[in-house]
């Protein structure tokens, strides 16, 4: 998920900056920066082996799709329908950050 974040981000950055217009670039790079960011929590996620996280991991992988590729769809389609998806993948990452905390407090595995 790392890697395709880094790889969509330079070919937001190399390819597309003549493309889109400065919003819609923006609006790109909010979805890489959610995507790098997350990307990082799936993979603290997955090395974890004290904490069962499975909900949380695939409530942000969700997230993740839903809000980045979302983002990425309207940005080079500019179909509206797309940028309303990307709410949804909010609330996924979200629930994916808030299902971590009971784990942690309880210290169930």
């Amino acid at each position: 998920m790392g890697a395709l974040g880094v790889a969509l981000g330079a070919f937001g950055a190399h390819g597309l900056k003549h493309i889109l217009t400065p919003e819609l670039l923006e609006t790109y790079k909010t979805g890489i920066l959610y995507h790098l960011i997350h990307a990082v929590v799936l993979l603290a996620i997955s090395l974890n082996t004290k904490y069962n996280l499975k909900l949380s991991f695939y409530f942000i992988l969700a997230g993740i799709f839903l809000f980045s590729f979302s983002l990425y769809a309207y940005t080079l389609t500019g179909i509206t329908t797309f940028a309303m998806i990307t709410p949804i993948g909010g609330v996924c990452l979200i629930i994916g950050w808030l299902s971590i905390i009971p784990r942690l407090v309880n210290n169930n595995k």
